[in-house]
């Protein structure tokens, strides 16, 4: 075959791709040309991928690295961090009727299973057996020592953060300030917390005069 026919013959190809690309049909896309070029096909969070070593598609983000807005909580998981947090630790938010109700609210979803409606350690899980019953906030006395209903901002704070025996640690489900708002309930239920104020500019109870950065 001569160049004038190679040559015909392609305009001819690329004359039929151009008409069948380009129909009367607005909702038609028609024919694409390398679409991988601009559609770049994405992969399922939890499917295989062999563009990383592990065919992982969810990747471990890079060690040492700190998500955005995120807040480190300097106190480790040991009993001087919970003692140095008790310490050192205050609620930065006011006590209001707001973050009291709010509080009150999360502690209905997170903790009142084992803890019971009004802090008595006798939530649905304990009574059905699975699990024995945490001390009381109001009566109880803690593993690491001292009443419950004396339990600091700081040690309320590191024990939803860390967890302790068989509660397991709640950082991940619950952000720094739902865990303040919880704290507020909590120290309600201990029996012995300031009365929340109706306004947003009331300052906080207890040991909560103090503010400290929302941490982890």
């Amino acid at each position: 075959m001569n160049k004038p026919a190679v040559f015909l013959s392609a305009l001819a190809g690329a004359v039929v791709v151009l008409m069948t690309s380009c129909g009367k049909d607005t909702k038609d896309p028609g024919l694409e040309f390398m679409p991988d070029m601009y559609r770049s096909p994405s992969y399922e969070v939890y499917s295989s991928n062999p563009n990383f070593p592990d065919s992982l598609t969810m990747q471990a983000p890079v060690k040492g690295t700190i998500p955005r807005n995120y807040t480190y909580f300097n106190y480790p998981s040991t009993i001087e961090g919970y003692e140095a947090a008790s310490r050192d630790v205050k609620n930065p938010l006011p006590l209001t009727e707001a973050n009291v109700a709010e509080g009150q609210r999360l502690y209905g979803i997170y903790c009142v299973h084992c803890h019971g409606d009004n802090g008595q350690g006798d939530g649905n899980l304990v009574a059905i057996g699975k699990f024995p019953p945490p001390p009381s906030y109001s009566a109880g006395n803690s593993s690491r020592g001292g009443a419950m209903k004396d339990l600091s901002d700081g040690k309320i704070y590191h024990t939803i953060v860390y967890g302790i025996n068989l509660m397991g640690p709640h950082a991940t489900l619950i952000n720094p300030e739902e865990r303040w708002k919880i704290v507020m309930y909590v120290h309600q239920l201990q029996g012995n917390a300031a009365t929340p104020a109706a306004g947003d500019s009331a300052v906080a109870a207890k040991d909560s005069s103090t503010t400290t950065a929302m941490a982890k």
